[in-house]
């Protein structure tokens, strides 16, 4: 499905990323986790395009997309949602997921979308004629969740979904990223702090550390994992 090939990217000259190499199959939900500043965030924005790498290859669908620019990756169905939620504050819930329904191939299924959003977010269904900016951060991290799935992902990237939530309404967001495993059956790329939650999710997961895979392997072997237990796991 997607194959991260040695990719460096840099920032004014600084390396974000050194030689990283991540391979995801199809239908597999793989996690990244790492300390703030390892490099997370870079590595979906370059994965998305929003960020260029310096060196290295991307291929998607067997399909090199290296140089390829964000808009044409979206259209081939990776979506990259974001940390900070970043909704439309002075449109509705409905104007919102809508405007995710940009891709070709979901134009014509936004009826079926927005029923399918619906099911997961049963409170967007309710708030569907509110301003997004009157949400609660939850219900706009909902939201944004919601408008990328409007895109119909064949590859779907989370960027820190629980950031600034409750424990409460974290633990809401992770039960609805399961059921979209469960619903939309698309491969799927975490970032998360909470790295309890992020293990128990996904198939596999790497530790990235200063820009670099430090570690990787299924969820059972790094929850068993001694050194990851002590760092990330709060000595579990």
């Amino acid at each position: 499905m997607l194959e991260v090939k040695e990719v460096t990217t840099a920032y004014s000259g600084m390396e974000a990323l050194h030689r990283v190499s991540v391979t995801i199959m199809g239908d597999e939900f793989v996690s990244i986790i790492g300390p703030n500043g390892a490099g997370k965030s870079t590595l979906l924005k370059t994965i998305s395009g929003t960020a260029k790498c310096i060196s290295g290859e991307i291929h998607f669908m067997e399909t090199s997309i290296t140089q390829m620019k964000a808009y044409r990756r979206t259209s081939l169905g990776i979506i990259h949602i974001p940390e900070g939620r970043r909704v439309f504050p002075s449109l509705t819930v409905t104007e919102n997921l809508e405007l995710g329904a940009y891709r070709s191939q979901a134009r014509d299924s936004v009826a079926k979308n927005l029923e399918m959003v619906s099911r997961l977010f049963p409170v967007l269904k309710e708030r569907r004629r509110q301003l997004a900016g009157t949400l609660s951060g939850g219900e706009q991290q909902m939201l944004a969740i919601g408008r990328g799935l409007m895109a119909m992902p064949r590859f779907l990237m989370l960027d820190e979904p629980s950031l600034g939530l409750s424990p409460l309404l974290a633990d809401q967001i992770f039960d609805v990223i399961r059921g979209i495993r469960e619903q939309l059956k698309c491969s799927i790329l975490l970032v998360e702090q909470r790295a309890i939650e992020a293990l128990e999710l996904c198939d596999r997961a790497c530790i990235l550390e200063s820009g670099r895979i430090t570690m990787s392997g299924d969820r059972e072997t790094l929850l068993e994992n001694r050194m990851i237990q002590e760092a990330y796991l709060g000595g579990a």
